[in-house]
């Protein structure tokens, strides 16, 4: 048993070493980045902006953007590493080991999640210096966060498989996945929006990613915890199945 997943653990660590080396791009640009979003939109709208009641804004405001972090990283963690490897060619390296597409889909997706939660965790330290966080149901807070990140990594390895160069990775980051973050819950509660947005927002998948994710925080979200789990869930199995079927098949990586 130990032979069989030798591949698995040695690919990961390779893939979680590849982001690490240069953790100043990929950590510490998207911590800085979104302590940038905290101090402008904190600055502007704090005292002006009340959410669930009397919380501060600010304070709102943390989770949504920690698990923006955490979605997009592990996002560009895998689609990055897979379009980087057959720009370069060494893709060919992992196809002729005996590895498994379930090895290489434990492990891409894997590296994605330390990523994201490794970027998220130093957002978290970074805002919490800017308002006081409570912790209600940390259960919600550590599920939503592994789910999310699971997520986007098996949806970074689709779009990975899929584009044959960066200028196609940029394209689905832009035009899918970082308009759908944006217009999930993280800068405001969807209860403020009119019946249309409100509606609109149910059908993104990230929103209640975020919402049950600031569950854990506050014990107050926008719909059921319960529901946003079985979304996640759902969403999560979804995603994780394509992936395989397409590491099954051989999908734009053998001739």
């Amino acid at each position: 048993m130990s032979q069989r997943f030798a591949g698995t653990r040695t690919l990961l660590y390779k893939e979680v070493l590849r982001f690490w080396k240069v953790a100043v791009q990929t950590v510490a640009a998207p911590v800085l980045t979104a302590a940038l979003y905290l101090l402008i939109f904190g600055h502007v709208l704090e005292g002006r902006v009340k959410v669930y009641g009397e919380l501060g804004y600010t304070s709102f405001l943390i989770p949504g953007l920690v698990m923006m972090s955490v979605l997009q990283n592990a996002f560009a963690n895998s689609s990055s590493s897979l379009v980087q490897s057959k720009i370069t060619g060494n893709l060919v390296l992992l196809l002729v080991t005996p590895l498994s597409h379930w090895a290489w889909f434990a492990a891409y997706v894997g590296a994605s999640v330390v990523r994201g939660l490794a970027v998220g965790a130093g957002v978290l330290a970074v805002t919490l210096w800017f308002a006081p966080l409570s912790v209600a149901e940390p259960a919600w807070i550590v599920v939503f966060a592994v789910a999310g990140a699971g997520i986007m990594g098996a949806l970074g390895m689709v779009a990975g498989l899929w584009a044959e160069k960066f200028d196609q990775i940029a394209a689905f980051q832009n035009f899918i996945v970082m308009p759908m973050t944006f217009l999930s819950g993280v800068f405001y509660s969807i209860a403020s929006l009119p019946p249309f947005w409100q509606g609109l927002s149910h059908l993104n998948p990230f929103f209640y990613v975020i919402d049950g994710f600031r569950r854990g925080f506050f014990g107050i979200s926008d719909v059921s915890p319960w529901l946003s789990l079985a979304v996640v869930s759902a969403t999560l199995l979804a995603v994780c199945a394509l992936n395989v079927q397409l590491l099954r098949s051989g999908y734009k990586i053998r001739g």
